[in-house]
């Protein structure tokens, strides 16, 4: 065969592996994310009241306010 049918063949199957990969990991991480949604408000005032202590809606919005803004602030490198 011709080099450039072997060129040819192996950009197909690079690019087929990228689709199929990237198809298959939506799949997994769908499938993570509806077996363990993220913590929303409910969760939250579930486990303070499983905690002992009464959640006020100031409480729970103040406790998500910082759980949103952990998850979204990049990581620091560590101070030596």
């Amino acid at each position: 065969m011709d080099t450039w049918i072997w060129i040819v063949i192996v950009i197909f199957a690079l690019l087929a592996g990228v689709a199929l990969g990237f198809f298959i990991a939506r799949r997994y991480m769908m499938k993570y994310l509806q077996d363990n949604p993220p913590i929303n408000e409910e969760m939250l005032r579930i486990m303070m009241m499983q905690m002992g202590q009464k959640p006020s809606q100031k409480k729970i919005n103040q406790m998500m306010a910082q759980m949103n803004k952990a998850s979204t602030k990049p990581g620091k490198p560590a101070k030596k």
